[in-house]
């Protein structure tokens, strides 16, 4: 009997998922100047859905491949990734800028008659027509950096200089690719949408998260605790919320 050719991994999926072998599969998507390592502590299933962190091109292992440079870009690359992985139900989750790629994404699929998500999760991030007000966009490089080392200590990770060096390397060029995103009206979706406020996010307020109910015929707020990283530790209220859709 001659062996079927083996399938070379996709260098988005640091999990590779296999075609045709899950229930479900939840595709996540990392915050600016994040990959996947932001998804590490999850669990490779979250109820019947294989766990699938998608690595951006430009970091970790993937920093010698060139940077995505725009939201719509990154979309239309990732969309071919995700392709033949679309023969099962899925769900995108995105924490903070990783929603607004999930978002096109959602928007690319359903443009190309290819099979949308069950539910779009947006953790932590206003809509896309409200993106441009985000803080971090007003911050000055030296002010990125701070932001950069609290981060990290609030991880229990005391920075060193090279690792500032680098992170900066990656945040910058994801910095660049959020202040040129522009929607100035909602583009509807036909998925629905689950929004999650951490209630100890000092970044992001309840109520600048409301601008999500104009993009999809089914819109949900929940409140989880937490603060605005928290997802990385996936508490079981937020496994729960998953799981639940």
């Amino acid at each position: 009997m001659t062996a079927a050719p083996a399938t070379t991994p996709s260098p988005w999926f640091v999990r590779p998922p296999a075609p045709g072998r899950a229930a479900a599969r939840l595709f996540c998507f990392p915050f600016s100047g994040s990959g996947a390592s932001a998804f590490s502590a999850w669990p490779a299933t979250i109820g019947d859905a294989e766990v699938c962190p998608v690595q951006f091109p430009g970091r970790e292992n993937r920093l010698a491949h060139p940077h995505y440079g725009t939201y719509e870009n990154l979309a239309a690359t990732l969309v071919d990734a995700l392709t033949p992985l679309l023969d099962t139900p899925f769900a995108f989750f995105g924490h903070c800028a990783g929603a607004l790629p999930a978002y096109e994404s959602v928007l690319l699929l359903a443009e190309l008659g290819l099979p949308t998500p069950q539910c779009l999760f947006v953790s932590g991030q206003p809509a896309p027509h409200e993106a441009a007000r985000d803080r971090m966009l007003s911050l000055t490089d030296d002010e990125l950096r701070t932001e950069l080392e609290t981060f990290l200590r609030g991880r229990g990770i005391e920075p060193r200089p090279d690792m500032i060096d680098m992170g900066m390397f990656v945040l910058l060029r994801d910095h660049a690719a959020a202040g040129a995103y522009r929607r100035t009206e909602p583009a509807r979706i036909d998925c629905p949408v689950v929004v999650l406020h951490w209630r100890e996010d000092d970044d992001v307020s309840l109520e600048e998260l409301q601008g999500w109910r104009r993009y999809a015929d089914s819109v949900e707020i929940r409140v989880v605790e937490g603060g605005h990283y928290d997802f990385m530790d996936a508490p079981q209220e937020l496994l729960t919320t998953l799981a639940r859709g």
